[in-house]
């Protein structure tokens, strides 16, 4: 089945023959749909804080920073904006030069409000002899166009996010990585004003991010009263993942070489678990706001901070008390209380365990990772929502999932998808270490039989792709997982250009 040339690219690569046939495998069988019981509510699933509450965890967060553990803000930044300007590019393609679609319009309509208008101006200048003004008298509409998003202007159609100026202000605009070092600085500083920040980029695109940091990084401690300590790292060759053709065989290219494709966001699990800190923030490159809104996302980062470090807290204490064996029969029911009404981990055949059975099940699903996930009321966003899943184990427990990971052809499950109260904005904490301090190893808590496959092409032929398990889906399913609301105010994100239109982009 493999050929030389195949074994010496799975060898450059890091992946096994193994894994390839088990990946040819999924393609032949297909992902199963996972078994949900109900969406999570404020009812049922999700937390909901008071501010006497609020306050609580905020000071335990606070109080957790003194401490000088190693906390990093995880910031995966690989994806280019291209689809930012998806609607851009058409106009280029367009058979007419004038703005015509209401999208186009209020793109021209607004132009200065941009933070990258005067680097706009400036490449304009540069490569027509005339500026913005001057272009739309003419109505050169696609050259302004051109020169944002081409790489002859400001390449803004060919890079990531994260080097796309989103913000303006008075003593410089801001890109989207730029306001995550803002941004971390005022929930992640530690009592030695250290901030570390880890970025996961392309490859091609890695030096300009180095560039930048290097560029930002005296003015942003000194604005911040913080040291910055900022990594970088890329998606691992080793898990990408082999497309198949038609008949679920190796797909191979014009020249015969099997052709693998980035796993997805999902692959970014062994970026996070190369991570050694107490406790990882993770938030996408493009949900960020100017300082002047700030002040609420950061009340709410702490917040789910301080309910980690409370909810760990508590775990470390149970597991040290089954560990060294001094447990009551009362001190385990409040130890299954815990786990059903805190972890939200039903488990129904709990009643029918033998005493050492029961306190091995439980030890098992304390001694985990954990995260708390912030939630926002369903307002249309696209994303994935909180659900009561069912586990391998037939457990039922709390996981993000995708539309994709449901069968929609059951009216059931659909009415449970549609009438979702909540939605997942991507706004995670973390802790990756047990309660003795060693790092849990993060694939062991992955549940390989989930994953997305679709249809793409390759030199005019049609291809199967596969990703792996989403990051905050089934890469941390067997992770302990807490809901918590947050307002719609933290969840900002830049879908398109004109998002940064809105007055939560504006100054």
């Amino acid at each position: 089945m493999f050929t030389a040339q195949d074994l010496q690219l799975l060898a450059e690569k890091g992946i096994t023959k193994e894994q390839v046939a088990g990946q040819l495998e999924n393609f032949v069988k297909g992902f199963p749909f996972l078994e949900i019981i109900s969406s999570a509510s404020v009812e049922k699933g999700i937390k909901v804080v008071n501010e006497a509450e609020k306050q609580q965890y905020l000071k335990i967060w606070d109080k957790y920073l003194e401490k000088n553990k190693d906390v990093v803000k995880f910031v995966p930044a690989s994806g280019a904006a291209s689809r930012m300007f998806k609607d851009l590019f058409e106009f280029l393609e367009a058979d007419y030069k004038h703005p015509t679609s209401e999208f186009e319009i209020k793109f021209f309509q607004n132009i200065k409000k941009f933070a990258f208008y005067n680097d706009l101006n400036k490449v304009c200048i540069n490569n027509t002899g005339k500026d913005i003004f001057t272009l739309l008298i003419e109505s050169d509409y696609k050259k302004i166009v051109e020169n944002l998003l081409l790489f002859s202007g400001l390449n803004y159609g060919n890079l990531p996010k994260g080097l796309l100026k989103f913000h303006s202000y008075p003593d410089g605009n801001r890109t989207a990585m730029e306001e995550h070092l803002a941004e971390g600085a005022l929930y992640a500083k530690n009592k030695e004003k250290n901030v570390n920040i880890h970025f996961t980029v392309s490859p091609e695109h890695r030096e300009l991010f180095q560039e930048l940091v290097n560029e930002k990084k005296a003015k942003f401690e000194q604005l911040f009263d913080a040291r910055y300590n900022v990594s970088f790292s890329e998606q691992k060759a080793s898990t990408d993942t082999l497309a198949a053709d038609k008949d679920n065989k190796p797909f191979r290219d014009t020249t015969g070489k099997m052709f693998f494709r980035p796993g997805g966001h999902g692959a970014l699990i062994e970026n996070l678990n190369d991570i050694m800190a107490d406790v990882i923030f993770i938030k996408n490159i493009d949900n960020v706001v100017p300082d002047h809104l700030k002040e609420e996302t950061v009340i709410y980062k702490k917040l789910i901070a301080g309910i980690l470090i409370d909810v760990q807290q508590k775990i470390f204490e149970y597991l040290e008390i089954i560990e060294s064996g001094q447990y009551t029969h009362d001190k385990i029911l409040e130890i299954i209380y815990f786990v059903q009404n805190t972890l939200n981990i039903r488990n129904s055949e709990t009643k029918n365990l033998e005493d050492g059975e029961l306190v091995l099940y439980l030890k098992s699903k304390l001694d985990r990772p954990l995260r708390v996930c912030g939630m926002v009321k369903n307002v249309g966003e696209p994303g994935g929502g909180p659900f009561f899943t069912v586990n391998p184990d037939n457990t039922v427990s709390l996981q993000i999932l995708e539309s994709s990971q449901i069968d929609l052809k059951d009216p059931e499950k659909e009415a449970m998808f549609k009438t979702g109260t909540h939605f997942n904005p991507v706004d995670l904490v973390c802790a990756v270490k047990n309660y003795k301090g060693e790092k849990y190893h993060l694939p062991d808590y992955v549940d390989k039989n989930t994953g997305f496959i679709s249809i793409k092409s390759k030199d005019g032929k049609e291809l199967k792709a596969m990703e792996l398990p989403g990051l905050w889906n089934g890469a941390m399913s067997d992770w302990n997982t807490i809901f918590v609301e947050v307002p719609i105010s933290t969840f900002n994100p830049v879908k398109t250009v004109n998002d940064l239109l809105r007055k939560e982009h504006q100054a």
